[in-house]
């Protein structure tokens, strides 16, 4: 009747006029004890692993522990009426997180629930956090690049896509520069990307999103926040949220970037949940399955096979370091599970050098099989030349006297050097990263003093940008315009002079 004026009568009505009465069995827990995250819970014998647990008073939480006579199970959302005596049930699921493309230019928890004061759209698809890595038979070889617009890591430390490689330093080391440089210059790539902040102060996370925002990064990118004052399961969950949305998008065919900032802020949350559940310590008081963790969520990281729609997941987890002790023990874990690290050191922050990595002490051992061959050519003898003026630098500190050979290359490091400077969140694109390696390696800026290198770099940068250049143009056309370019613009008088 469209002006009936008892709809929600008649409704009830009808709904009496067919019930029929049953019997309905369900298992009821009771809550034993509530502390630090962890709630101790007496029944529910059919209760699974990782299995959401609905508390009367609209807590959730999720098992983690199974007792012979308590089950443990850590909190994912608690409320001030949460007390003991609270009657608990089976939710009959598993953490799930909405993965569909309304996540793009969103802020999310781990639970998929909005954090930047926006409604979520009704209706998502949603993916389990937790889930089987990709098959062997479903992957395929790493071979496409993976740009971050740094030219010492795209230069000599080139990542593909499907790669998983380690940021690792201390902090305050510029580990979330290059992480933040690296989605910013995914723009216009159709790179989807995933930025999970894990353990981080309010204002750090703040920082990072003003950052993605303001160089346009955030409309690509979903980022999932477990801060420091949230609830420790949800810092453990955090990373396995970002993973199943960069995944779910893998799956459709998409190139995906997830970033883990960082991983040692959830190897933490993760002891602290494990001792409060009563599980032995091992080393460094981490519970012996601290590897598996971080294993099966970075194996998710992979290129699939074109029958597979051709999709990429590649990942840069972040790892703090003491004191630049490399061997420590989660540093040591995520560095026989990556493809390889990008190290960062206090020396040579503190002598300036932007960014600050040891090339000595970073590799990356897929992604010169995924570099433009143009660029591979060029690079090919860069890493040794500055391992070697690196060398060789530090004999000449005792003062010993060179030969006029052992000068030129030591005058030629320090241009090189140089050039690998560059200031954060200003990536640079393919282009210009192969203008100044032929530049260099041409030998055109061996008069050029270091101290200048990088004001002829800049100059070149921007008449690349004006021409038609491309990395699919041959060399030869290349080396035609760079030497035209540098008579024409009057560098190679200024080096004379």
């Amino acid at each position: 009747m469209p002006n009936d004026p008892f709809p929600a009568l008649r409704r009830q009505r009808r709904w009496l006029d067919n019930y029929q009465p049953g019997l309905r069995l369900a298992e009821r827990g009771t809550l034993v004890s509530i502390g630090d995250g962890i709630a101790w819970i007496e029944g529910l014998p059919s209760a699974a692993l990782d299995e959401l647990l609905n508390f009367a008073d609209g807590s959730l939480g999720q098992v983690l522990h199974l007792g012979e006579r308590l089950l443990a199970a850590v909190l994912l959302r608690e409320t001030e009426k949460l007390t003991a005596g609270t009657t608990v049930r089976l939710g009959g699921r598993r953490v799930s997180v909405p993965v569909d493309e309304a996540l793009l230019g969103r802020v999310i928890d781990p639970l998929g629930l909005p954090l930047d004061g926006q409604p979520m759209p009704p209706g998502q698809v949603r993916r389990n956090l937790e889930g089987p890595s990709p098959q062997m038979i479903e992957r395929d070889f790493v071979q496409r690049p993976l740009y971050t617009g740094i030219r010492l890591i795209d230069s000599l430390l080139p990542i593909g896509k499907g790669q998983r490689q380690l940021i690792i330093g201390d902090e305050g080391l510029g580990r979330t520069s290059i992480a933040l440089d690296t989605v910013i210059n995914q723009s216009g790539r159709g790179t989807r990307c995933v930025y999970v902040v894990v353990g981080q102060k309010r204002s750090e996370v703040i920082n990072i999103i003003d950052r993605l925002r303001e160089y346009s990064a955030l409309e690509y990118t979903t980022v999932v926040v477990g801060e420091a004052s949230t609830l420790p399961g949800l810092k453990y969950l955090a990373p396995y949220a970002g993973c199943a949305i960069g995944e779910a998008w893998m799956r459709q065919g998409h190139d995906c970037l997830v970033i883990y900032d960082d991983l040692t802020h959830h190897a933490r949350a993760y002891r602290e949940l494990s001792l409060l559940l009563r599980r032995p310590p091992g080393r460094e008081a981490y519970p012996g399955d601290i590897f598996y963790l971080h294993a099966r969520l970075l194996e998710r990281a992979t290129c699939l096979a074109p029958a597979q729609g051709g999709g990429s997941l590649t990942a840069l987890p972040i790892v703090e370091t003491q004191q630049g002790e490399i061997a420590s023990y989660i540093p040591t874990n995520l560095i026989s599970i990556t493809d390889g690290q990008i190290y960062l050191e206090q020396k040579l922050f503190a002598a300036g050098v932007r960014p600050a990595i040891d090339v000595g002490k970073s590799v990356s051992r897929i992604g010169g099989k995924a570099q433009h061959p143009l660029i591979k050519q060029q690079a090919a003898r860069i890493k040794l030349d500055y391992l070697q003026f690196q060398e060789l630098e530090s004999f000449t500190r005792f003062g010993a006297r060179l030969e006029p050979q052992m000068q030129e290359r030591l005058q030629r490091g320090r241009i090189l050097r140089e050039l690998l400077k560059q200031d954060r969140l200003k990536p640079v694109s393919e282009t210009e990263l192969l203008v100044w390696l032929i530049a260099y390696n041409d030998g055109l800026l061996d008069a050029t003093e270091p101290e200048r290198a990088r004001d002829h770099l800049e100059r070149l940068d921007q008449g690349i940008r004006q021409s038609e250049l491309s990395l699919d143009t041959p060399i030869e056309d290349w080396q035609k315009w760079i030497r035209h370019w540098w008579s024409e613009s009057g560098a190679d008088h200024e080096q004379t002079a």
